[in-house]
């Protein structure tokens, strides 16, 4: 590798560690847990999906652009970066070297996209079984993908730890869905399943107009049940991990779950503004899951 290269790529993830810090604090924080090679790899791909939901938001908040078209170009020069190891972009450089450096499957890529693009054009879900299909790109395909980032426990395929890895990536997606419900209704898509809505008798028009009604406080409570399950899905797969990445997931999975329980302190009122975990609650996560980090760091080097 040429100097210059090293110092593009170098230069390529700290961009992607910017936009980690910048939109992820939770994620951030808890990449901060992980081997300096695991976390750069990390960034890479939050900033990759970062970008391509940016563009898709695109044209709900900026008129006159044509989001379907930027995230065409995005998503075509992406591809074209995972194949041949380059990119003018930083953020598509420091993906398609993760990609390949990690081995992660090109099909993954692949789905994200198309579900990104699925987002320009459907804005609800009839029921949880169609939700979850579009999850299946949104969400499922990123924890296939972090997966051989963060690595398996010795005897330990990726393909035990998978299911494990899919249910913490719709977990956390679920809870955003459910953080965002009237961020996501101002840019006309719903993520909560259409069957359940009207089983409560809530409405589109009474989301937007933030109207927080007891039907709506009781789809919320049958949703946060609903993701909880997804996280005790999740569960068993921790300890399937490499001992070095366990405390890393451990902290970005008490830093989601933490938001349901801030969901329901506020008694489900997200309509009336964005809840979320408190910075001295995100450091005293880090804090407590920062030693386990540094000695499984220390036993796995000594077993080298």
């Amino acid at each position: 590798m040429s100097g210059r290269t090293t110092t593009e790529l170098t230069a390529a993830y700290a961009r992607c560690r910017a936009i980690a810090a910048e939109h992820g604090k939770s994620y951030f924080l808890a990449t901060r847990l992980l081997t300096p090679d695991r976390r750069q790899a990390i960034h890479a791909l939050y900033a990759a999906a970062r970008v391509a939901d940016d563009i898709v938001d695109v044209g709900a908040d900026e008129p006159g652009r044509d989001p379907e078209a930027e995230l065409l170009a995005w998503s075509q020069d992406a591809l074209t970066a995972v194949e041949t190891g380059h990119s003018d972009d930083p953020v598509r450089l420091a993906l398609a070297d993760t990609v390949r450096r990690y081995d992660i499957p090109r099909e993954h890529l692949v789905d994200f996209l198309a579900a990104m693009t699925s987002d320009l054009d459907v804005t609800g879900y009839a029921d949880l079984d169609a939700l979850d299909r579009y999850m299946w790109g949104s969400a499922s395909v990123i924890g296939l993908q972090v997966l051989p980032v963060l690595g398996t426990a010795r005897g330990v395929t990726r393909e035990e730890a998978a299911p494990h890895a899919i249910a913490l990536g719709e977990a956390f997606q679920l809870t955003n869905f459910l953080r965002d419900v009237a961020e996501d209704v101002d840019r006309g898509r719903v993520y909560l399943p259409a069957d359940m809505m009207a089983a409560h008798g809530v409405t589109r028009e009474q989301l937007a107009a933030r109207q927080h009604t007891p039907g709506f406080t009781a789809l919320m409570r049958e949703m946060v049940a609903v993701v909880r399950r997804r996280y005790d899905d999740a569960a068993p797969g921790t300890p399937m991990l490499a001992p070095e990445s366990r405390d890393c997931v451990r902290a970005a999975t008490d830093l989601y779950g933490g938001i349901l329980r801030e969901i329901e302190k506020a008694d489900h009122r997200v309509l009336d503004g964005r809840v979320s975990v408190g910075k001295p609650r995100r450091l005293a996560v880090f804090a407590r899951r920062l030693t386990g980090a540094q000695i499984a760091r220390v036993r796995v080097a000594l077993t080298r």
